[in-house]
């Protein structure tokens, strides 16, 4: 048995990364023309955050993701105009708003998490549950570095 190269380990993993974001891109276009002819493949995103975690602010959106402040606002105009999003008075700051899914965004967004589900399942079924499960937690430590690296880019000083 050979030695793994730690090097050559990081090179296949960010080739592999790299593809697993392009091709994510790519879906998110595809899903968000599902969802809304006239919604991009960002805000798709955004309105299946908002889906997860509950109400948040604008502000809360551009801390999560790690966008600008023009471009979420830009993707929560067009879902609001779309009707996919509803905004309403923060229950903590009644100055401040929170954005929520409407209920057509909710009801087309959970059709299509069904469908790429059933998609998933289909196309893994032949894995064993507990590989899929591995995969679900490796994914889900790699995203917590995501959001280790967001926290650290909102603390880092401007010049």
């Amino acid at each position: 048995m050979s030695e793994l190269d730690p090097h050559a380990a990081f090179v296949e993993l960010e080739r592999e990364i790299g593809l697993l974001l392009r091709r994510s891109r790519a879906i998110s276009s595809r899903l968000a023309g599902q969802l809304h002819p006239d919604l991009d493949g960002a805000a798709f995103g955004l309105l299946a955050l908002l889906q997860d975690t509950g109400p948040l602010r604008a502000s809360d959106l551009v801390a999560r993701l790690g966008l600008d402040k023009s471009t979420v606002s830009r993707q929560v105009a067009s879902l609001v105009g779309l009707g996919l999003v509803e905004r309403s008075a923060d229950p903590d700051d009644g100055r401040a708003q929170v954005l929520t899914p409407s209920a057509e965004g909710a009801a087309r967004l959970a059709q299509i998490r069904d469908a790429r589900r059933e998609r998933w399942e289909a196309d893994l079924g032949h894995w064993p549950a507990e590989d899929v499960a591995t995969l679900a937690e490796l994914l889900h430590r790699l995203n917590r570095i995501g959001d280790a690296w967001a926290r650290e880019a909102d603390e880092e000083p401007v010049d």
